[in-house]
């Protein structure tokens, strides 16, 4: 997947889950301002919900998107790339993977 993604000039951010401290700080450092849940959703649905949280954001918020869809992280990261938000993390933990974008 990684590859994937470079080649579409994307690079992956993945959190080494195998340090504990480093996860809890860094999703403790992050001010979320919104989260969303979408697990059991499958493409495009997480995708359309972040869009629509998104758009009643202002500039500069987090919005923490919840999914079990593994399509999330090149979803995602392709999603933030065409409309200018940014990516600021994606993590996977257990069936979820976590994704945290910025409005841009």
């Amino acid at each position: 997947m990684s590859d994937w993604l470079r080649s579409q000039g994307i690079e992956p951010r993945f959190m080494n889950w195998a340090e504990p401290a480093a996860q809890k700080f860094r999703m403790t450092c992050m001010n979320i301002d919104q989260e969303l849940d979408t697990r059991g959703l499958n493409c495009p649905l997480p995708i359309l919900k972040a869009k629509k949280a998104l758009s009643a954001m202002h500039s500069g918020q987090l919005l923490k998107v919840v999914s079990t869809d593994k399509g999330s992280l090149r979803d995602f990261a392709a999603f933030c790339k065409q409309t200018g938000n940014e990516l600021m993390s994606q993590e996977t933990a257990g069936d979820d993977f976590i994704h945290v974008l910025k409005r841009r």
